[in-house]
């Protein structure tokens, strides 16, 4: 008897139905996708080849391969394709699906990180009652809307990390510090928020998607509100491309972005002169998938005494931190494949610079550059900041580090 094939006729045909399928057929195989994936040279089969495969009906080797495992989703075969075809979005996601449900062992991390997700609402593993713990070391107002539930005008999703992570709540209290020094009337959902859930969906966990898309949808059906702000980069990624079609409707935007829009009420809070050289790190979803490039540099330069240097990869050619599609809990799993770390190189590149801070906007770049720092012993040569910090420092907030 033949064995089943691991993705069938019925399945390829529903992906080519559609218009992104149909899209990817008319790849062209230049292999700009190969040469520009930081991981192309652990895969045996890259987007390219992975196509070919498709083509000529070999897609189970590709699934069997484990080649997809390597895949970070950093959008940058995507935003380099001459023709347009939405790997990242459409054709990864989907082998990516497959090769999970086809993993012989899954990496205990990960394994760890979705177990923690489902149980908790979160994939630290922290409890829901302490996701508002972070309120107490504000010291400004900070409005949850369980225990106040009257209408607002911006919904923080504060998200996970910036909830529970130590050196992720310090942006996260000065986040707030800035929303209330710009009078903006904004709630949190507090416990009742869970993970927005786009790293799980990336990586194949859809089951597990659509349950946290529920709860956080029936959580924001309970009150009104104008708009969304989130302090995740991968949750305003989920909300902006993924929740309308399970009824969202507000607008949604990142916080990098949303503090940009109030710069020019901002600029005059900025008093401290920083007297500092920033390197920034684009975010591979905010820059790559959604363009945000000048936002985040505008704010830092709004900072008195701020002097920015580039890196030699910048904006679309950015290298990714290695957290995106679950890249955040397999560093175990990379190492054992003898894998070169992202966050490593790019902090490799930060220092070359002479910069004294790598700033950040993703809450994931904050302990994968500060790991590598530490790790490569540029502890007295650079510190990671995220912009929320720096910020906040110029408008009177307390200093982190």
């Amino acid at each position: 008897m033949a064995e089943e094939a691991l993705l069938s006729k019925a399945e390829m045909e529903e992906l080519y139905e559609s218009e992104d399928g149909r899209n990817i057929l008319t790849c062209i195989q230049c292999g700009m996708c190969a040469g520009t994936c930081p991981h192309s040279e652990y895969m045996e089969y890259t987007p390219r080849k992975l196509i070919a495969m498709m083509r000529a009906g070999f897609v189970d080797e590709v699934i069997s391969s484990q080649s997809l495992m390597r895949c970070i989703t950093c959008y940058s075969c995507m935003v380099k394709c001459p023709r347009g075809i939405k790997l990242t979005e459409v054709l990864l996601p989907f082998i990516k699906e497959k090769t999970f449900e086809n993993l012989p062992d899954v990496p205990a991390e990960l394994q760890k990180s979705f177990e923690d997700t489902q149980r908790y609402g979160n994939p630290l593993g922290e409890s829901p009652r302490k996701r508002a713990d972070w309120t107490k070391n504000a010291k400004v107002p900070i409005r949850v809307l369980k225990k106040d539930p009257s209408p607002v005008d911006v919904l923080w999703v504060v998200e996970c990390y910036p909830s529970y992570y130590p050196r992720n709540i310090d942006a996260t209290v000065a986040t707030a510090r800035l929303l209330n020094k710009l009078g903006v009337d904004f709630a949190i959902l507090g416990e009742d928020e869970k993970c927005v859930g786009e790293s799980a969906r990336i990586f194949g966990e859809a089951g597990l998607f659509e349950v946290l898309t529920e709860h956080n949808m029936k959580e924001f059906g309970k009150h009104k509100f104008n708009k969304i702000v989130t302090s995740g980069v991968h949750a305003y990624d989920a909300f902006k491309n993924q929740y309308p079609d399970s009824g969202l409707t507000q607008p949604v935007q990142q916080i990098v972005p949303f503090l940009h829009s109030h710069l020019e009420k901002l600029k005059p809070l900025l008093k401290k002169s920083m007297d500092v050289t920033v390197t920034y790190h684009d975010s591979c979803v905010l820059g790559k998938h959604n363009g945000i490039y000048n936002e985040p540099r505008e704010l830092l330069l709004a900072i008195p005494g701020v002097k920015l240097v580039e890196m030699a990869h910048t904006m679309e050619n950015s290298l990714c931190c290695g957290g995106g599609g679950g890249g955040m809990w397999l560093d175990t799993y990379y190492k054992e494949n003898n894998m070169e770390r992202l966050s490593d190189m790019r902090v490799k590149e930060a220092v070359e610079t002479g910069a004294q801070i790598l700033a950040v906007s993703c809450p994931y770049e904050v302990s994968r550059f500060e790991d590598s720092v530490k790790l490569l012993g540029y502890e007295d040569k650079i510190k990671v900041r995220d912009i929320m910090e720096l910020l906040d420092e110029s408008a009177g907030g307390e200093e982190t580090i």
